[in-house]
């Protein structure tokens, strides 16, 4: 097997043992303490910390990867997950609910830091196992975005099923060894001068970045904060109000995960492609993110009408969002790539998908506000204003790269 593709197979896989483990240990939070009888507004408070952590982490991470090698950020990532599992899994039933709160939001948050730590170093690895091959950056790029979502949507089902076999402490015990291995596999077979370079010497530097970086970050803020402005509390709340089973919920999100991964992964194949990797590709932004605006928009105005069913008309619309919300996905994921120069492609990387964590943040906190002053229409209304925000951003993509970025590979 060539060294590239090694390499890349094994930064994947490590990423999917993460992104299982992530995935159940969401659900194992939110499923845990519903039946504790805790708010859903006070569950969507839970992950804020998660969420605010990961901005830091993405900016500080990608730094870092340039500074020591994404091998190193890999298996610090890791064993802050692994941290932070044991931290909750020292939770007493006996505290009150107030320490109880606030504990598990410090253990959500050292997850948090782990998660995009890991992540901003797997990316970044993938520019720098590529190669030169003409389509093998949008291809690998997709597949493993896509997969990682796959895999976490898998991970909603784990961790439903091991706090049910096990319980709250033993499923986390479980999850921390398993990581572990994940961790001993990273150490043994990732080289660890991957991706080190002369890191930015001053803040200065590291926010400097070249104009399609800067666009897209912007509209990575957008998008993801128009998923999450509905996900994280606007649906759950109304599925339940309409009399599904939390298990029920939980699997919805789940299968809309893995589907949206299936989609992500697939993307290659449903946009066109240009030789120079942009001038279809920037297009190609502009025109899905347009048409994800649209669902949401035309979900408002239904249910904002009274037409019914109401359940089975967001259910159905929020699948065809899953849709094109994946291609965008998939697309962004690859135009990081194409404008990240090579020598500092983990900073580059980082600081967009600090801009991914922003949004996530700023959906979280606005979905709980958002369905408290208007339902799940409500939500929709947002996420539509702010895809509309992120179309407005692609706008200022560049066709070309900037003299000191590196050639995509198409």
């Amino acid at each position: 097997m060539h060294a590239g593709t090694r390499d890349y197979a094994v930064v994947t896989a490590a990423y999917w043992g993460f992104t299982l483990s992530d995935g159940a240990l969401r659900m194992l939070v939110l499923l845990h303490f519903h039946q504790l009888g805790y708010s859903p507004f006070t569950l969507a408070f839970l992950f804020l910390l998660y969420e605010a952590a990961g901005i830091v982490a993405n900016l500080v991470g990608g730094w870092l990867a340039t500074r020591f090698g994404i091998a190193r950020m890999l298996a610090v990532g890791l064993a802050s997950q692994i941290g932070g599992f044991l931290l909750l899994s020292a939770l007493s039933p006996n505290w009150t609910a107030a320490a109880s709160v606030a504990w598990v939001v410090l253990a959500q948050g050292v997850c948090g830091v782990a998660k995009d730590l890991t992540k901003t170093a797997s990316k970044s690895a993938i520019k720098l196992t590529a190669g030169n091959a003409s389509g093998r950056l949008f291809k690998w790029v997709a597949f493993f975005t896509g997969s990682k979502n796959a895999m976490k949507g898998a991970g909603f089902f784990l961790g439903g099923v091991l706090l049910q076999a096990l319980g709250f402490q033993a499923a986390l015990w479980v999850m921390a060894a398993a990581l572990a291995l994940v961790l001993l596999g990273v150490l043994a077979f990732v080289p660890p001068l991957m991706g080190k370079a002369k890191a930015s010497k001053s803040a200065k530097e590291l926010f400097a970045k070249n104009p399609g970086i800067n666009a897209l970050a912007a509209a990575r803020v957008f998008l993801f904060g128009a998923r999450d402005v509905w996900f994280v509390v606007g649906v759950p709340v109304f599925l339940y109000g309409a009399g599904w089973t939390f298990t029920m919920i939980g699997s919805f999100l789940a299968l809309w995960t893995i589907g949206y991964g299936a989609v992500q992964a697939a993307a290659p194949a449903l946009v066109r492609r240009s030789s120079d990797g942009l001038s279809a590709e920037v297009p190609a932004a502009r025109l899905w993110s347009a048409l994800l605006a649209l669902v949401p928009a035309v979900l408002t105005a239904l249910l904002l009408a009274g037409a019914e069913p109401r359940v089975w008309i967001v259910v159905v619309g929020l699948a065809v969002f899953g849709v094109a919300f994946a291609i965008n996905s998939s697309v962004h994921s690859y135009l990081v790539l194409a404008y990240a120069g090579s020598e500092k492609a983990a900073e580059d990387v980082g600081f967009y998908y600090a801009a991914n964590a922003l949004g996530r943040f700023i959906g979280t906190l606005l979905s709980g506000l958002l369905v408290q002053w208007g339902g799940i229409a409500g939500a929709l209304a947002g996420s539509a204003v702010m895809l509309a925000l992120c179309w407005t951003a692609t706008l200022a993509l560049p066709r070309q790269l900037a003299l000191q970025g590196s050639a995509p590979h198409g």
